[in-house]
């Protein structure tokens, strides 16, 4: 038999997938503001030349980069609880993992382009009188920005499709409400069309601007 589609039954459930769509951009934009945080705390730890800052920090990567995302939000909410005898909001717990997680993929976008710069800029720039800090600010970093930027712009859309995960941890982000939406219409076909239309809708043009930003640093070098 020839599968009926029917999306008129989804209409009176607009709100939940919207709440839901609502939900994860603000799960990818709060993890990726404190991820930044992260990327930026442990890449210095990992470039100050402490060997035992650098080891923390890279142990902290290892980790995070190793293991996969599912398995860092089970852990943090089921646990980490019974670790430090207390419980934890499945919505902090999935905040607190997504930050991680996306962090340590920031530290080494950060930490890959300070160190693709020259180091012979940094000399010649102490050799005229400018400090590291001055050399790091002025030199470094304006450059080792253009480089940096596709990777954080891709490794940042690969985010939103990471916060989908949540929703084991029933967090009532896009994926938690197509499941819902689903079991109140038994039209998974449709429930979850949907849900991919509206990643789709969102993703597809942060990926185009993505591709823009990388042609145009790429004409400017």
């Amino acid at each position: 038999m020839m599968y009926r589609w029917d999306f008129d039954v989804l209409w009176q459930y607009w709100d939940l997938f919207l709440y839901g769509l609502w939900l994860t951009v603000v799960y990818t934009f709060g993890s990726i503001l404190f991820g930044v945080v992260i990327g930026l705390v442990v890449c210095a730890a990992r470039l100050s030349g402490w060997m035992i800052l650098s080891l923390i920090a890279r142990t902290y990567q290892e980790i995070f980069r190793c293991t996969p995302l599912l398995v860092q939000l089970l852990w943090f909410y089921y646990a980490f609880p019974l670790l430090v005898g207390i419980s934890i909001d499945n919505r902090v717990a999935a905040m607190l993992t997504l930050s991680l997680y996306v962090g340590a993929f920031y530290a080494e976008i950060f930490r890959g382009g300070i160190l693709s710069i020259e180091k012979g800029q940094r000399e010649a720039a102490a050799a005229i009188g400018m400090s590291s800090w001055q050399a790091m600010t002025r030199i470094v970093m304006p450059q080792a920005f253009k480089r940096m930027l596709p990777s954080f712009i891709n490794q940042s859309v690969i985010q939103f499709k990471n916060t989908s995960l949540v929703s084991v941890i029933s967090v009532a982000d896009l994926a938690y409400m197509a499941a819902v939406v689903n079991g109140q219409t038994y039209r998974p076909l449709e429930s979850y069309t949907v849900m991919a239309a509206l990643y789709i809708a969102v993703l597809f043009p942060l990926t185009q601007i993505a591709d823009w930003i990388e042609r145009r640093l790429r004409v400017s070098d």
